[in-house]
């Protein structure tokens, strides 16, 4: 039996936002984990924001411009991380 893997994208970058900010709240707390925490805090919570809007975008054009600031917001996101002190 060939079961069909459902993608829920609306979700997945939901609960990825929520990851992060369980994670942030449990960085050392440092001046730089504060600011890079709240930029990772934001550009996380970005991804999923954008992918919201691209469903309701209002034609293809702007559906695929949303879902690149997804991608480049997912990318920050992975900047922001490789930052943080987690020591």
């Amino acid at each position: 039996m060939n079961e069909t893997k459902i993608y829920d994208l609306e979700e997945r970058t939901f609960q990825f936002s929520l990851a992060i900010r369980r994670f942030v709240k449990r960085l050392p707390y440092n001046i730089n984990n504060q600011e890079d925490g709240k930029q990772l805090i934001r550009s996380s919570g970005s991804v999923g924001a954008n992918y919201i809007e691209a469903n309701e975008s209002l034609g293809d054009k702007d559906r695929l411009m949303k879902l690149k600031i997804c991608r480049k917001e997912a990318k920050e996101s992975k900047y922001w991380l490789l930052l943080l002190d987690t020591n």
